[in-house]
């Protein structure tokens, strides 16, 4: 019998509850007699890898089915997300499972209000990155998909700022590079410098160590996004 840990790589806590749990519970049926009950009554536990994997699924499939169809490049991006992280085996069952909820309907607003309650804001933010990457996966995003994308956000709780800054480094035009520093062209070169250093701190992938080294190293893209962008900043405006 597969062990949920191999399913989750650990530490469901809250998801077993509340709507992901819902949507979930089909899936993990066969293994919840084999957990204590001490084990997954944890109302208030920090946010584990576990957590934020059962919401990635949840939201991810929330977001293919927004605009009516699911598309090939769209798993294909999951798969490969999901390959740079985990093993062969590990992204087998992520991908069905995500099949699996994908056949379901997904009460959005109350998933998120869910999230919202347990897990920590730089969690949420890697979230939103993640989904706008799906959203991209075809190299084109979607309206339906983005609207969907920005009420998961706002349901969040993710600051309109930090909604911006992420969009900003998928939407490309001439003032992306400022958006995703949350400031204006117009600022001066200091405040660039104060912007850059306080979004660093944000964005810092220690900030979701406690996902795991996986999910640290996916933060490492967003990390990278920004160092890019207060590069260019810096060239254009000839910044030392």
């Amino acid at each position: 019998m597969i062990k949920l840990g191999k399913w989750i790589g650990g530490g469901l806590g809250w998801a077993l509850f509340g709507p992901i749990g819902a949507l979930l519970g089909f899936v993990f049926g066969a293994f919840i007699d084999n957990i204590s009950i001490t084990q997954i009554q944890t109302s208030n536990i920090p946010t584990q890898q576990g957590d934020f994997i059962a919401s990635l699924l949840v939201l991810t499939a929330a977001v293919m089915k927004a605009d009516g169809k699911v598309l090939k490049s769209e798993l294909d991006y999951v798969k490969r997300t999901f390959l740079a992280q985990f093993s062969e085996e590990q992204t087998r069952q992520y991908m069905l499972m995500l099949r699996d909820i994908l056949k379901q309907d997904i009460p959005v607003q109350e998933v998120c209000e869910q999230v919202r309650q347990y897990m920590d804001y730089s969690a949420r933010l890697q979230l939103l990155h993640y989904l706008f990457g799906i959203s991209s996966a075809d190299n084109e995003l979607h309206p339906t998909e983005i609207n969907t994308i920005e009420q998961i956000a706002a349901g969040l709780g993710i600051s309109p700022s930090d909604i911006s800054s992420i969009k900003a480094m998928f939407v490309k035009d001439t003032d992306s590079m400022y958006r995703i520093l949350e400031i204006d062209p117009s600022a001066s070169d200091e405040e660039v410098k104060k912007a850059y250093r306080k979004m660093a701190i944000k964005y810092h992938p220690d900030k979701v160590v406690h996902l795991g080294p996986d999910m640290q190293k996916s933060a490492n893209e967003k990390f990278q996004q920004l160092n890019a962008a207060y590069e260019e900043i810096k060239k254009q405006r000839g910044m030392i």
